[in-house]
C-alpha cells in the first residue's frame, strides 16, 4: 500500500499551453516516483489522462473514480483499480476520502468546483489535508486574486489564504508535499 495519496483535480481537456500538459504528466510520474498513489477522475481525456497515463507508465498506484453518466465519455482509463459512482456529489467524496492532500492543475468548471468544495470543507475545519493548487505559468493568478479579494472585502478571514499552497511546477508540487506530509507526520508522533 502507497505511503500516501495524492488527490489531483485537472482538467479534461489538455488546456492552450503546452506546459499544462507537460506538468501533468511531470507530476504524475513524480507521484508515481515518490511510491505515492494518484486519486484521479478516472477519464482517459485531457490533463487527467495524462497525469494518470504517465503515473502508471511509471509503475505507480492509481485509484480512478468516475460517475457512470462519464463512462461513455471519457473512456475509463486502465486504471489499477477504479470505483464508478452513481453522481459526482458521490465522486467527489470517494476521491477525496481516498486522499491525504489535494492537488489542482489547470482546468475548468469541474476542477473549480472540487477545488471550492475542498477550501470551504478546510475553512469550516472539517479536514487538514494540504490544498495545493499547481500555478504552471499563472494559470491560477486570477483564482488566487479572487480569494485576496474575497479575504480584502471582508466575506473571509485572512486565514483563508493559508489553507492553499500555490506551486509554480509539479516540482514545486512534489517539495510542497514532502513537506505537508512531514510536518504531518511530526504532529502526529
Amino acid at each position: 500500500m502507497p505511503r500516501h495519496s495524492v488527490c489531483v483535480y485537472c482538467g479534461a481537456r489538455e488546456g492552450a499551453r503546452p506546459a499544462y500538459a507537460a506538468e501533468a504528466q511531470a507530476l504524475g510520474r513524480l507521484l508515481a516516483r515518490e511510491g505515492w498513489r494518484l486519486v484521479y477522475g478516472a477519464g482517459d481525456v485531457g490533463l487527467m489522462g495524462l497525469v494518470a497515463a504517465a503515473a502508471e507508465a511509471e509503475g505507480g498506484a492509481t485509484l480512478g473514480v468516475i460517475p457512470q453518466h462519464l463512462v461513455q465519455l471519457e473512456a475509463l482509463r486502465g486504471a489499477e483499480r477504479h470505483v464508478i459512482t452513481e453522481n459526482m456529489h458521490e465522486r467527489k467524496k470517494v476521491m477525496f476520502m481516498n486522499s491525504d492532500a489535494v492537488a489542482v492543475l489547470p482546468g475548468g468548471a469541474g476542477s473549480l468546483d472540487e477545488f471550492f468544495e475542498v477550501l470551504t470543507w478546510a475553512q469550516l475545519g472539517l479536514h487538514r489535508k494540504p490544498i495545493l493548487l499547481v500555478n504552471i505559468e499563472g494559470y491560477w493568478d486570477p483564482l488566487l486574486a479572487l480569494i485576496d479579494h474575497v479575504i480584502a472585502q471582508g466575506f473571509a478571514a485572512p486565514s483563508l489564504r493559508g489553507l492553499v499552497t500555490p506551486t509554480g511546477s509539479a516540482e514545486e508540487t512534489l517539495e510542497a508535499l514532502r513537506a505537508a506530509f512531514s510536518r504531518a507526520s511530526v504532529a502526529s508522533e
